[in-house]
């Protein structure tokens, strides 16, 4: 359905992706529309595709689909316009000046001969001039948003597409459109290629191939954390996704090949005798990293000559004994500039943390605590008793004229002497080198993980690999301390971690198993020992437990866990909600940020603190919910407190259930875990073992105990592509031979 009217109000917009509530004066009576709309102004003409739909607050309302702009059509439209704001110098009086003098024609003049406007009293023509810019260049973003249109860009991507290129859009598309591919977030290849095959770009070309080649790797690295794809593996891929019906292929991919090497897209090495292809993004991240810590373990120095009698004095003190692993542990890291210390729950990891920011601390040697995410640091810190930030905050990242910037980096180190950071194993490659490259010279670095978890979601495989470099000391903690009496929940974990199904007997109350063969079946157990059985038994808030799934679909997948979670435990009765897709956001629903976003802005009503950053995996509540505008806000684990916009709802998803994935660095007081049927490359034994290692005080595996037999005998570990641990044993030959 079409209509079509003057904007006599924009009731709400967000800038940075369109969405808006624009009052609109339609035949036979006022509307209002809601959507993504190209910039528009009061007094302007729009001509709207989309449907009309029924809001439960605010009744009918046309959802717009696809806008077109027109210019105010009467003076009273040209009048409202001009006074809108959007042209500087210009109110009220002015404009009703210029509308009294050219009328309707206000705007031809001001597009074809604006030194006319200076016979208006109060503007010279250095003003008009000014006027002139200003509409043109408007008029020039919404044509070429109209342009894009046309090629069945959505309004929100030809948005985004215009900020990339904004006067240059036109002639890029028309060029290359695949630099779409390199340039602009969220733009894959398959949109790219749309439009490349609408503007006659051919089949063969070599932008369409090397837009190809990239795209690849990118997703390569995106979806499966691959750094790197070996050659043959690239060219299979490529020739899939270009289908050429062209007997040259192999000989235009690897023309391609040279280009994007050419261009430094691309570096092409070798592994293991064969070729490999890299992105350059990654090649130079895990060369930067590889650097640095080689730089790191060559310049550290050691902090103690008695260092016996520093362990000595600590166990006296806190009444403890050391293992000789522990001891050996420390040792290691008040003697290098790089260590590792490894371990599973319950092996002390936290305790040398605590020895040896004691010993150091009173030696005069200053450390700051950090993670990856802001509930592993809120861990780290209940655990020692000092501040720990995540790696962001501790760099204080800055988002400024749309880019990122750590204030500390490369140039302007951090001020500590030693930097420990927690649940290493989430870190990607570019997070990890963000935060070497801020560690002084002759300070050093002390990272703590767990190797047997989940590799991180991101690029790369930064624990593994500086483990299995050989040229960092790690220290491997095996003797388990952190277990009562009746707990089974260490001893069991690592009972999974060696392929042993878990202990369950009368003594125990803290792990369980509860066998339902049937996924219906165990969806209502799921649902009723969170809202009922356990907090009964165990005296908890059903905000202290929290749902783990292997699996996004299916009866005991995330969303269908999610949907049946928030319908028992945050029921609408009257709260305020807003529809998102398929997805419901209500007052009260526990939720987590799926990506990470630098742009977005939060404050922290305990400390008066702001900024902006919001991770992938923070979890919070929302505290409100504004339909009209409409808005969400969601107050984080961590204090911080968001407020989204329309356009930022994509970044949410309810958090009642998530995936183990989304787990890692997070500790709960109960965890259950739904344990289903499915891909054997997913339902693995370390998959399990990170679900169950994210419990505090109790887990329950609902699910058939033979599908819990298979996680555990299931060994399988995807293979993924990395080069760090090569480069850092090229950076250790090239500095010390």
């Amino acid at each position: 359905m079409k209509i079509k009217g003057t904007i006599l109000e924009i009731v709400y917009r967000n800038v940075e992706n369109g969405y808006s509530v624009v009052w609109l004066d339609v035949n036979p009576m006022p509307c209002t529309a809601v959507g993504v709309f190209p910039p528009v102004s009061v007094g302007e003409v729009v001509e709207a595709e989309g449907e009309w739909v029924n809001n439960s607050r605010f009744g009918e309302q046309f959802a717009v689909e696809h806008v077109e702009v027109k210019p105010p059509a009467t003076k009273d439209a040209v009048f409202k316009y001009l006074s809108s704001g959007l042209f500087k110098g210009i109110g009220e009086v002015t404009a009703y000046a210029i509308v009294e003098k050219f009328g309707e024609n206000a705007l031809n003049i001001i597009e074809t001969d604006p030194a006319k406007l200076a016979q208006v009293k109060g503007v010279s023509v250095k003003k008009a001039m000014s006027i002139s810019e200003t509409y043109m260049s408007l008029r020039e973003m919404q044509e070429t948003i109209v342009y894009l249109q046309g090629y069945g860009v959505p309004l929100n991507t030809a948005l985004r597409i215009y900020k990339a290129y904004e006067a240059s859009t036109r002639r890029i598309i028309e060029e290359n459109p695949y630099r779409l591919v390199d340039d602009v977030d969220g733009i894959g290849f398959i949109t790219a290629d749309k439009i490349a095959k609408l503007t006659g770009i051919p089949a063969n070309s070599k932008f369409r191939i090397s837009a190809a080649l990239v795209y690849l790797l990118k997703d390569a690295m995106e979806k499966n954390g691959h750094t790197y794809l070996p050659r043959n593996e690239l060219v299979n891929e490529t020739d899939k996704l270009l289908s050429l019906d062209d007997e040259n292929v192999e000989e235009l991919i690897n023309d391609a090949l040279c280009d994007c090497e050419i261009e430094g897209k691309i570096v092409r090495l070798e592994k293991d005798g064969k070729e490999v292809v890299m992105y350059s993004r990654n090649y130079i991240c895990e060369q930067s990293i590889a650097a640095h810590i080689v730089n790191l373990i060559s310049a550290g120095a050691s902090v103690s000559l008695n260092i016996e009698e520093d362990l000595k004095e600590y166990e006296r003190l806190k009444h403890i004994t050391f293992h000789e692993s522990q001891r050996a542990a420390i040792r290691s890291c008040l003697e290098c500039g790089v260590n590792v210390i490894t371990g599973g729950p319950g092996t002390g990891k936290t305790t040398i943390i605590q020895c040896i920011i004691e010993v150091l601390r009173a030696r005069n040697y200053s450390v700051c605590l950090c993670a990856p995410t802001g509930r592993a640091a809120k861990r780290l810190s209940e655990a020692t008793g000092l501040e720990a930030k995540t790696i962001h905050r501790l760099l204080d990242l800055d988002f400024t004229d749309g880019k990122g910037r750590f204030r500390f980096n490369e140039d302007t180190k951090l001020e500590q002497d030693v930097v420990i950071v927690d649940e290493v194993s989430m870190c990607d490659e570019y997070v990890f080198n963000a935060l070497i490259k801020s560690i002084k010279y002759g300070g050093r670095l002390i990272m703590v993980g767990d190797k047997d978890q989940l590799p991180s979601v991101g690029a790369g495989n930064v624990l593994a690999d500086v483990i299995s470099c050989g040229i960092v000391p790690v220290s491997y903690l095996t003797h388990i301390y952190r277990q009562g009496e009746d707990s089974y929940i260490v001893t069991n974990a690592h009972r999974i971690n060696k392929g042993l199904m878990p202990v369950i007997d009368n003594k125990c109350k803290d792990f369980f198993v509860d066998n339902k063969a049937d996924a219906t079946a165990a969806l209502n157990v799921i649902t009723d020992m969170v809202s009922r059985r356990i907090p009964a038994y165990a005296g908890v808030n059903p905000r202290d437990i929290q749902v783990l799934c292997p699996m996004k679909k299916g009866i005991i997948g995330v969303e269908n866990m999610n949907v049946r979670l928030q319908e028992t435990l945050n029921p609408f009765g009257g709260k305020p909600q807003l529809q998102v897709g398929n997805r419901i956001f209500r007052k009260g629903d526990k939720v987590m940020h799926i990506v990470n976003d630098y742009e977005l802005e939060w404050q922290n009503p305990d400390d008066m603190t702001t900024g902006s950053g919001v991770f992938n995996g923070d979890i919070g509540y929302i505290e409100e919910v504004d339909e009209k505008e409409p808005s969400i806000v969601v107050a984080f684990d961590d204090g911080k407190r968001v407020r989204y916009s329309q356009g930022d709802f994509d970044e949410l998803t309810l958090a009642y259930a998530i995936s183990v994935h989304k787990s890692q660095g997070s500790e709960f007081p109960v965890v259950i875990v739904a344990v289903t049927s499915g891909n054997y490359m997913i339902l693995t034994r370390n998959l399990l073992y990170t679900a169950v290692t994210r419990a505090k005080n109790m887990v329950v595996l609902v699910g058939a105990t033979e599908n819990i037999e298979k996680m555990v005998k299931n060994n399988y570990t995807a293979k993924r592509y990395s080069l760090l641990a090569d480069f850092v044993k090229d950076a250790d030959r090239r500095k010390n031979g």
